[in-house]
């Protein structure tokens, strides 16, 4: 196991590995439980895309671990499944047959992407300045994640500020809402204001924060994953932490596995494939859904094998100038790209959203993961959720937030390697970073980066310093924008 992970050469041991393997699982945890929760909108069975999200993120994982040896993890991505559901079905019109068989299109694409080079362009494309913006930008969205999981933020919109409700153009005098309010969205008026310190929930996340914080600076081994088991213990008094799940038989996966078959393969059936084929006058609109798909996917995995790999040194310039310089997949970022693709088009095959990486294994990654031994000890994690999920279940997000904010903090360090006195730097870092956490979404931040990245050369007579796949990649997103803004 040391030979084939290298341990010595990374300095690190199959100890240090396994726990920050179980960190990171823990960090995105959630997924396990909230994917379901959004994707059952459509009409999936929830059980079914429990299981089928388990699966997915241990398959995606595994790869990573064994095949680019890297510790990474994947699983269906947040805001894809979203976008999945609230835009694909619900607004498009597409059934879930129909958008997992585009997500499965997508994971074609990728890896067709992967195998053809493509992949390498854009990431050898990106300037040094704009990889450092968005290292420190995961870390600024990553550690908002952990402080809007611990409920530290709350938000306030007026009436006149909320846009739309379950999808619908909102109507302050309406009342009632069948089968209650899902989802609202509001527009810039809302007011962003920290929480008031008295639920129990707020305590604990602020209690673990202190507690995971003490632990590092005391150099702690293990300290962000003891972190989180000790903040779900301290909940448990608190009454934060739910032992009532331990006994739920809805956790059961025998359930679970009888509802996997009606996902399972609903992508190539009549339903799937052969409802999307049927009528041409909506190619149009799947190649747009499907650009979108994909055009997402891939710079958040991109966005976070650079941000994190770089800072980290598990993917060096060196790595990256292999990668330009050689042939096939051969290096690790090749590999881990590849693990990437092969992980979305399994996952719409078991019945789930597009599987990405995950920004959260920075979590491992700050608890001293540096090798696939990590991604491993991850996956295997996944597996036995299928098994224990009720456990899984007990953790409360104010036990796992602290980790998210912490790991942030340390990420941000990149912003370190910025020249900020340089408007023609701080310009384009500026937008690609902060943007990253406010929007959300990891290929936002690129997005904005690279339009302002462009405004900036060009103002400075610089337009042919600027690498034509910057400027192709730039106008794609800038269309994708302008389409989804009217559908």
């Amino acid at each position: 196991m040391e030979k084939y992970f290298q341990l010595k050469e990374n300095n690190t041991n199959v100890g240090r590995e396994i726990a920050a393997g179980v960190t990171t699982f823990f960090a995105m945890s959630y997924i396990v439980f909230v994917n379901p929760q959004i994707l059952s909108l459509t009409g999936m069975p929830s059980q079914a895309v429990f299981l089928a999200t388990v699966i997915s993120a241990a398959i995606g994982t595994l790869i990573m671990g064994l095949y680019a040896k890297v510790p990474y993890a994947q699983a269906p991505g947040m805001g894809l499944n979203a976008f999945f559901t609230y835009t694909v079905v619900f607004a498009l019109g597409f059934s879930w047959q129909e958008a997992l068989a585009m997500v499965f299109i997508c994971g074609i694409v990728n890896i067709i992407i992967t195998m053809t080079s493509i992949r390498k362009m854009i990431i050898h494309a990106i300037p040094e300045t704009l990889q450092h913006a968005i290292g420190g930008g995961i870390g600024v969205f990553i550690a908002y994640i952990g402080l809007k999981n611990a409920d530290f933020l709350e938000f306030t919109s007026e009436a006149p500020d909320v846009i739309s409700a379950n999808n619908e153009t909102f109507d302050a005098a309406r009342e009632t809402y069948q089968g209650g309010l899902n989802t609202i969205v509001t527009g810039g008026g809302i007011i962003p204001d920290l929480t008031a310190f008295t639920s129990p929930h707020v305590l604990l996340g602020l209690i673990g924060l202190v507690l995971t914080i003490i632990l590092l600076i005391a150099n702690v081994k293990g300290a962000i994953l003891i972190g989180i088991i000790g903040t779900t213990l301290i909940g448990i008094p608190m009454g934060v932490t739910d032992l009532s799940g331990l006994t739920n038989p809805s956790n059961s996966i025998g359930a679970a596995f009888s509802d996997l078959g009606i996902t399972f393969g609903a992508a190539f059936g009549s339903e799937g494939f052969g409802s999307l084929l049927a009528d041409p006058s909506r190619y149009a609109l799947v190649f747009i859904t499907v650009f979108a798909f994909t055009l997402t996917d891939i710079f958040d995995t991109i966005g976070t094998f650079i941000g994190t790999g770089r800072k980290t040194g598990i993917f060096t310039l060196d790595d990256e100038k292999a990668m330009d310089e050689g042939k096939g997949i051969n290096t690790k970022l090749e590999k881990a790209l590849f693990a990437d693709a092969i992980a979305t088009t399994a996952g719409s095959i078991f019945g789930t959203s597009n599987v990405t990486t995950f920004v959260e294994s920075t979590a491992g990654i700050g608890a001293g993961g540096r090798t696939g031994l990590t991604s491993v000890a991850t996956g295997i994690m996944f597996l036995l959720a299928a098994v224990f999920s009720p456990v899984i279940a007990i953790v409360p997000g104010a036990a796992t937030a602290p980790a998210l904010i912490v790991v942030g903090i340390m990420m941000m360090s990149a912003f370190g390697e910025i020249n900020w006195n340089d408007l023609e730097e701080a310009v384009p870092a500026f937008f690609a970073s902060i943007f990253m956490g406010f929007a959300y979404s990891i290929s936002y931040g690129i997005a904005a980066g690279f339009v302002f990245y462009i405004i900036t050369k060009v103002v400075k007579g610089k337009a042919k310093l600027v690498h034509p796949v910057i400027w192709v990649t730039a106008a794609l997103f800038i269309i994708n924008f302008i389409v989804m803004a009217n559908i």
